[in-house]
Protein backbone atom coordinates (compact mmCIF):
# COMPACT_ATOMS: atom_id res chain seq x y z
CA UNK A 1 0.00 0.00 0.00
CA UNK A 2 1.61 3.70 -0.73
CA UNK A 3 0.14 5.81 1.88
CA UNK A 4 -2.45 7.54 -0.78
CA UNK A 5 -6.11 7.09 -0.48
CA UNK A 6 -6.82 2.98 -1.60
CA UNK A 7 -9.83 2.22 -3.52
CA UNK A 8 -12.18 -0.73 -2.52
CA UNK A 9 -14.75 -2.98 -3.99
CA UNK A 10 -18.48 -2.28 -4.43
CA UNK A 11 -18.74 -5.09 -2.43
CA UNK A 12 -16.58 -4.40 0.49
CA UNK A 13 -18.41 -0.65 0.25
CA UNK A 14 -21.59 -2.36 1.07
CA UNK A 15 -20.11 -4.04 3.76
CA UNK A 16 -18.66 -1.11 5.17
CA UNK A 17 -21.81 0.87 4.70
CA UNK A 18 -23.72 -1.67 6.10
CA UNK A 19 -21.40 -2.07 9.27
CA UNK A 20 -21.65 1.47 9.70
CA UNK A 21 -25.41 1.93 9.59
CA UNK A 22 -25.50 -1.16 12.34
CA UNK A 23 -22.99 1.32 14.26
CA UNK A 24 -25.05 4.08 14.12
CA UNK A 25 -27.92 2.32 15.54
CA UNK A 26 -26.70 0.22 18.03
CA UNK A 27 -24.50 3.74 19.25
CA UNK A 28 -28.30 5.16 19.35
CA UNK A 29 -29.51 2.38 21.57
CA UNK A 30 -26.37 2.63 23.63
CA UNK A 31 -26.91 6.39 24.26
CA UNK A 32 -30.24 6.07 24.47
CA UNK A 33 -29.57 4.01 28.06
CA UNK A 34 -27.15 6.93 29.50
CA UNK A 35 -28.24 8.93 32.50
CA UNK A 36 -28.27 12.74 32.81
CA UNK A 37 -26.82 12.38 36.39
CA UNK A 38 -24.26 9.51 36.70
CA UNK A 39 -24.01 9.99 40.90
CA UNK A 40 -27.59 8.67 40.79
CA UNK A 41 -27.76 5.06 41.85
CA UNK A 42 -25.09 2.83 43.90
CA UNK A 43 -21.55 1.48 43.04
CA UNK A 44 -23.07 -1.35 40.75
CA UNK A 45 -24.97 1.25 38.27
CA UNK A 46 -21.88 3.69 38.39
CA UNK A 47 -20.28 0.90 37.03
CA UNK A 48 -22.92 -0.08 34.22
CA UNK A 49 -22.96 3.53 33.37
CA UNK A 50 -19.10 3.46 33.30
CA UNK A 51 -19.71 0.35 30.96
CA UNK A 52 -21.82 2.07 28.37
CA UNK A 53 -19.63 5.25 28.12
CA UNK A 54 -16.58 3.01 27.40
CA UNK A 55 -18.84 1.11 24.65
CA UNK A 56 -19.92 4.91 23.15
CA UNK A 57 -16.04 5.18 22.67
CA UNK A 58 -15.31 2.12 21.46
CA UNK A 59 -18.13 2.63 18.76
CA UNK A 60 -17.43 6.48 18.46
CA UNK A 61 -13.97 5.35 16.96
CA UNK A 62 -15.01 2.38 14.62
CA UNK A 63 -17.39 4.63 13.34
CA UNK A 64 -14.68 7.41 12.51
CA UNK A 65 -12.44 4.36 11.18
CA UNK A 66 -15.02 3.62 8.41
CA UNK A 67 -16.27 6.72 8.06
CA UNK A 68 -12.65 8.22 7.31
CA UNK A 69 -11.95 4.73 5.10
CA UNK A 70 -15.23 5.31 2.77
CA UNK A 71 -14.10 8.98 2.71
CA UNK A 72 -10.62 7.92 1.51
CA UNK A 73 -12.05 5.34 -0.90
CA UNK A 74 -14.40 8.30 -2.44
CA UNK A 75 -11.00 9.95 -3.13
CA UNK A 76 -9.00 7.28 -4.91
CA UNK A 77 -11.90 6.33 -6.94
CA UNK A 78 -12.51 2.55 -8.61
CA UNK A 79 -10.54 0.16 -8.11
CA UNK A 80 -8.27 -0.05 -11.38
CA UNK A 81 -9.27 -3.39 -14.03
CA UNK A 82 -6.17 -3.12 -15.71
CA UNK A 83 -3.48 -4.16 -12.94
CA UNK A 84 -3.89 -5.72 -9.34
CA UNK A 85 -4.10 -3.18 -6.25
CA UNK A 86 -6.17 -2.71 -3.27
CA UNK A 87 -9.64 -3.09 -3.91
CA UNK A 88 -9.34 -5.33 -6.97
CA UNK A 89 -11.61 -8.09 -7.82
CA UNK A 90 -9.07 -10.57 -9.71
CA UNK A 91 -9.81 -14.04 -11.01
CA UNK A 92 -7.00 -16.05 -10.51
CA UNK A 93 -6.17 -20.09 -11.65
CA UNK A 94 -4.59 -22.16 -9.45
CA UNK A 95 -1.80 -24.40 -10.06
CA UNK A 96 -4.86 -27.53 -9.57
CA UNK A 97 -7.00 -25.89 -12.19
CA UNK A 98 -9.21 -24.44 -9.76
CA UNK A 99 -10.59 -20.73 -10.40
CA UNK A 100 -11.77 -18.46 -7.44
CA UNK A 101 -12.42 -15.10 -7.46
CA UNK A 102 -10.94 -12.70 -5.15
CA UNK A 103 -10.99 -9.09 -3.53
CA UNK A 104 -7.62 -7.43 -2.65
CA UNK A 105 -8.41 -5.89 0.60
CA UNK A 106 -6.14 -3.75 3.20
CA UNK A 107 -7.26 -5.53 6.39
CA UNK A 108 -8.92 -9.29 7.24
CA UNK A 109 -11.54 -7.50 8.81
CA UNK A 110 -13.87 -8.47 6.48
CA UNK A 111 -15.11 -11.77 7.55
CA UNK A 112 -15.52 -13.06 3.80
CA UNK A 113 -14.01 -15.96 2.50
CA UNK A 114 -13.28 -14.56 -0.94
CA UNK A 115 -11.18 -11.57 0.57
CA UNK A 116 -6.85 -11.90 0.08
CA UNK A 117 -4.93 -8.80 2.06
CA UNK A 118 -2.30 -7.02 -0.01
CA UNK A 119 0.00 -7.98 2.97
CA UNK A 120 -0.67 -12.08 2.96
CA UNK A 121 2.12 -14.12 0.64
CA UNK A 122 -0.78 -14.25 -2.22
CA UNK A 123 -2.19 -10.75 -2.34
CA UNK A 124 1.48 -9.37 -2.33
CA UNK A 125 2.44 -11.51 -5.07
CA UNK A 126 -0.47 -10.22 -7.09
CA UNK A 127 -0.42 -6.50 -6.31
CA UNK A 128 1.27 -5.08 -9.66
CA UNK A 129 0.43 -7.93 -12.05
CA UNK A 130 -1.88 -7.53 -15.31
CA UNK A 131 -3.60 -10.72 -16.86
CA UNK A 132 -2.02 -13.27 -17.96
CA UNK A 133 1.00 -12.85 -15.17
CA UNK A 134 2.15 -15.89 -13.04
CA UNK A 135 3.05 -15.48 -9.87
CA UNK A 136 4.56 -17.13 -7.01
CA UNK A 137 4.30 -17.42 -3.33
CA UNK A 138 4.54 -18.97 -0.17
CA UNK A 139 1.74 -21.26 1.73
CA UNK A 140 2.47 -23.18 5.19
CA UNK A 141 2.61 -26.15 2.68
CA UNK A 142 5.40 -24.58 0.84
CA UNK A 143 5.50 -22.65 -2.55
CA UNK A 144 2.20 -22.36 -4.62
CA UNK A 145 1.37 -20.79 -8.12
CA UNK A 146 -1.04 -18.83 -9.50
CA UNK A 147 -2.02 -16.96 -12.86
CA UNK A 148 -4.12 -13.79 -13.36
CA UNK A 149 -7.00 -14.44 -15.75
CA UNK A 150 -8.83 -10.88 -15.02
CA UNK A 151 -9.11 -7.93 -13.15
CA UNK A 152 -12.42 -6.40 -12.56
CA UNK A 153 -16.04 -7.71 -11.32
CA UNK A 154 -16.23 -11.04 -12.76
CA UNK A 155 -19.48 -11.35 -15.41
CA UNK A 156 -22.43 -11.89 -14.01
Amino acid sequence: MTGDPEPISAEARRALEQELADLLDERRMVAGTLKDDPEVGDQADQADELQRVNQLDRLDRRIADITERLRQAELAGPARTDVVGVGSTVTVRFADGSVETLQIGEGAEALDQNLVTADSPLGRALLGRRTGDSVRYDTPDGPASAAVESIGEPPA
